[in-house]
């Protein structure tokens, strides 16, 4: 029996791309465990139309950051490091200290990590919107709350 090879599929085009609100409570959850799931909303990986090369990934908002966990000794050990460029240009700052001043660029931090380094990251990267508390500003646009 042939296969018939003329028909195709049609790949989806930007201009048809649908995107959701996905809301994520990181209250008492895992930094490690909740961040994949984090970037696989902003990639667009959970639809059944996902192309590599397209930024279909839907929007994604995050509060409770400042109830985050980390396990093991990452309390006590873990450092985020800068560099400007310039002799004697490293900055580093301890997780303890980031959690107590700016929890919401622990959360940044890790997608941006966990994302693919390509053009389509910085974009990516504007659908998160991260909120150390339990109150946002986009409580009319989420129809769809992820709980796990």
């Amino acid at each position: 029996m042939k296969a018939n090879l003329t028909k195709s599929t049609k790949s989806v085009k930007g201009k048809e791309i649908v995107r959701q609100w996905h809301l994520v409570d990181a209250n008492k959850k895992i930094l490690g465990r909740m961040i994949p799931e984090i970037t696989h909303f902003l990639q667009g990986k959970h639809k059944a139309n996902y192309i590599s090369h397209l930024d279909s990934g839907d929007y994604v908002v995050v509060v409770n950051v400042d109830a985050v966990r980390v396990t093991g000794s990452k309390q006590s050990s873990k450092v985020y490091t800068r560099y400007s460029g310039y002799p004697g240009g490293l900055k580093k700052i301890s997780y303890a200290k980031m959690k107590q001043e700016k929890p919401e660029e622990i959360i940044r931090h890790a997608v941006s990590g966990m994302l693919p380094k390509n053009k389509l990251r910085d974009r990516r990267m504007t659908r998160l919107f991260v909120f150390k508390g339990s109150t946002h500003t986009y409580e009319d646009k989420l129809k769809i709350k992820y709980k796990k």
